[in-house]
């Protein structure tokens, strides 16, 4: 069923490093997104592929990981994805991606988990660096990157408590909590 596959779709940041995702499988993932609704469907996404460990350190250093974990600077080696999508807007198409991005991405961390993998999503990017370290030509705007890899952690949902907070958290045995409001609390009408 769809809603237990979005609810298995959470933001993964720590993996098994040595699990190789095959080129075959992200191209598989792209396929997926490149088949998602796309504004006045002008298709103006484009994707870099990483599944080499070079590109992939490329890669590494120009993201920033869990901005509420203050404590941590992101998965250590071996913990780190084995695989990237760099997902880019084609500025020869069209200006303004909308929310195409978005949808496009979603069906690519779906599809990943229907397969035994996992990712995150990440806007918090050193563009201009990621431009200069992959040679990215500047027609294209870096939109999101998605790590991917095999799933080195548990990731929890529970209900946002009485306080309101929001902000996901590791325990002591470094299971990751995701607070979610309820439905009621987002339904206005």
């Amino acid at each position: 069923m769809i809603k237990d596959l979005i609810k298995r779709t959470r933001s993964y940041r720590r993996f098994h490093q040595n699990h190789r995702i095959e080129i075959d499988t992200l191209k598989e993932l792209v396929d997926g997104a490149r088949l998602s609704a796309a504004a006045a469907n002008l298709q103006p996404l484009k994707y870099i592929l990483s599944n080499e460990r070079e590109k992939n350190g490329k890669i590494f250093q120009n993201i920033a990981w869990a901005g509420y974990l203050k404590d941590w600077p992101g998965p250590t080696e071996g913990e780190r994805p084995s695989a990237y999508i760099i997902v880019l807007g084609d500025r020869r198409i069209t200006k303004s991606f909308g929310c195409d991005h978005g949808i496009a991405s979603q069906s690519i961390m779906l599809a990943a988990v229907e397969k035994g993998l996992g990712g995150c999503m990440i806007g918090a990017i050193n563009r201009e660096r990621l431009r200069k370290d992959l040679d990215i030509p500047e027609h294209f705007e870096i939109l999101l990157v998605l790590a991917l890899g095999k799933p080195k952690e548990k990731v929890v949902l529970e209900e946002v408590g009485q306080d309101g907070n929001i902000k996901y958290w590791r325990d002591r045995e470094g299971v990751h909590h995701v607070p979610k409001r309820k439905l009621d609390d987002i339904i206005v009408g």
